[in-house]
């Protein structure tokens, strides 16, 4: 998912600082522009590491721009892989015929994976994230 991310350009002698305004407190750095999308996403996922949070929608880029908060550095969007992100699991009661619940869980067990890690991976696929 693209979020927008502000850029304060560093030099020969300092990195690139990063803010991530969807994530509060989240920030990010790299000397290299061509590191600092991985960076984010590394601050990203420690950030929501464990956390009882619903992962936000990306704000308008042409929002924050007119933001007095951010002046003086660059806007990028950058493709954060919110799949990847780690937040505090949430325990559902769901009712799926039995016959569907069987094919789930021998699937999930073809592959080594719980019946919930098979159900949030085959959701994300669906979902796009």
């Amino acid at each position: 998912m693209l979020f927008p991310v502000y850029v304060q350009t560093g030099d020969e002698t300092h990195a690139h600082g990063v803010e991530v305004p969807d994530f509060p407190g989240c920030f990010s750095a790299a000397d290299s522009w061509d590191d600092l999308a991985g960076n984010i996403q590394e601050a990203v996922e420690l950030y929501c590491e464990d956390e009882d949070m619903v992962v936000p929608s990306p704000s308008s880029l042409e929002k924050l721009m007119a933001s007095l908060n951010y002046q003086g550095g660059i806007w990028m969007m950058v493709d954060i892989d919110t799949g990847k992100l780690k937040t505090k699991s949430i325990r559902l009661n769901v009712s799926l015929p039995e016959g569907l619940l069987r094919r789930i869980d021998d699937e999930a067990k073809s592959r080594h994976m719980s019946r919930s890690a098979f159900l949030a991976m085959s959701a994300q696929r669906e979902l796009g994230a």
